[in-house]
C-alpha cells in the first residue's frame, strides 16, 4: 500500500469514489447525474492547487481517499491568514476498512494544511466517520449553520 497525491488525470476515478462515499452516507443516487460536474470539479481543483487529494493505492487500485479544499476567507483573530481547509471525500473501500487508511490520509491532510500555514480545518462528519475524525483531533462544535436549497 502506498499513499500519494492524486493527479488531475485520476479525476474520473475520484468522481466514482465520491459517489460511493455519498451512497455509503445514505444519499439517493437516483437524484441526479453529476458525472460531468465531478470531472470538472476534481480536474480544476487539483490543477489550480486549491485542493489536494491523497489516495491509498494498492497495486494500482485506489482504495482510500481524502481531500483538503483551501478557502481564502477574511482574516480573523483566531486565523490571521484567513485560509481555512475543508476536509472532504474521506472514503475507504469497505474491503480495506479498519486498517488505518483514513487515519493515515487525515494525518497527511493535516501536514498539507500546516505546510500552507493553515491553522483551521473543518468538515461535515458522517456518523461513520465521526470516531476517526475525533481520533485525529477534530472536535464537535455548535458554530456551523447551513442554508440549503436556495431558490
Amino acid at each position: 500500500m502506498i499513499f500519494r497525491k492524486a493527479t488531475a488525470e485520476e479525476a474520473p476515478i475520484l468522481g466514482e469514489l465520491r459517489k460511493k462515499q455519498l451512497i455509503d452516507e445514505g444519499h439517493d443516487p437516483t437524484a441526479g447525474n453529476m458525472d460531468e460536474q465531478l470531472l470538472e470539479f476534481f480536474t480544476r481543483r487539483i490543477n489550480d492547487g486549491s485542493m489536494i487529494e491523497w489516495v491509498a493505492d494498492d497495486k494500482g487500485t485506489i482504495v482510500g481517499t481524502g481531500a483538503i479544499i483551501f478557502y481564502d476567507l477574511p482574516p480573523a483573530f483566531n486565523n490571521v491568514s484567513g485560509i481555512k481547509g475543508y476536509v472532504a471525500n474521506v472514503y475507504t473501500d469497505p474491503a480495506y476498512r479498519k486498517q488505518g487508511i483514513a487515519t493515515t490520509i487525515l494525518e497527511k491532510l493535516k501536514d498539507e494544511a500546516r505546510a500552507r500555514g493553515v491553522t483551521m480545518l473543518w468538515l461535515g462528519a458522517s456518523d461513520q466517520g465521526r470516531p476517526i475524525y475525533k481520533k485525529v483531533g477534530f472536535q464537535d462544535t455548535n458554530t456551523w449553520m447551513e442554508l440549503n436549497h436556495l431558490k
